[in-house]
């Protein structure tokens, strides 16, 4: 009975570290559990994972002719980024990579003279980001002090919904190779100074890695 109770002690203990404040239980857990979610990325990485646009292929419609809709509502023009590395994430609040939050906002910050972060939520996938805008950015800033740019929320796999900025990615007659479709939430896609898209990364890999390709 006594190695019951210390046990439960432990457990009631540990899970008190676990829980964040502004976060649900599932929220908790999952960023407490993050690191070993991206073993799988750094140990054993896909053919997929990693994809890249070898032979510099120059995109047929350019990437400075879209634009999006900001979180409140704004339309973001991207000619604006010319000169300037870009990006591009799916993003949501309830998934086990959304811890991937602080570390773009890290990047952000120590790159941001150079590199333009744009996140984009959806509910794609196990209808993880369930929110509505406003709470999707007080949670974003709230839990991970996030300051780059975040868009609205929409769909980003194919189909007659998804996001034209998402239809330009992984639609080889728009951006002049890839057709891979974000594979979960967390995907990335880079834009160079140029505005070629140059690689395809997937939830499985840190965006740590991507300001050096």
């Amino acid at each position: 009975m006594r190695k019951l109770f210390i046990f439960l002690a432990v457990i009631i203990l540990v899970l008190c570290f676990i829980k964040r404040k502004d976060m649900t239980w599932r929220q908790s857990i999952l960023k407490s559990v993050y690191p070993l979610i991206m073993l799988k990325g750094k140990l054993f990485p896909g053919s997929k994972d990693v994809q890249l646009n070898a032979n510099k292929v120059v995109p047929p419609v350019s990437f400075y002719s879209l634009t999006a809709i900001g979180n409140k509502g704004d339309t973001i023009s991207f000619s604006q980024f010319k000169g300037k590395k870009v990006l591009i994430v799916n993003t949501a609040s309830d998934c086990g990579f959304t811890a991937q939050y602080d570390e773009l906002e890290k990047l952000y910050q120590q790159y941001k003279d150079q590199l333009v972060i744009l996140a984009f939520p959806a509910n794609d996938f196990k209808e993880q980001e369930k929110k509505d805008d406003a709470a999707i950015a007080e949670f974003c800033k709230i839990n991970y002090g996030v300051s780059f740019p975040l868009m609205q929320k929409s769909h980003v796999i194919k189909g007659t919904e998804q996001n034209p900025v998402f239809q330009w990615l992984t639609e080889p007659a728009q951006n002049g190779w890839c057709s891979q479709q974000p594979m979960w939430n967390f995907s990335k896609y880079l834009i160079n100074e140029d505005g070629v898209l140059t690689h395809f990364y997937s939830q499985h890999i840190s965006p740590g890695r991507v300001i050096n390709e």
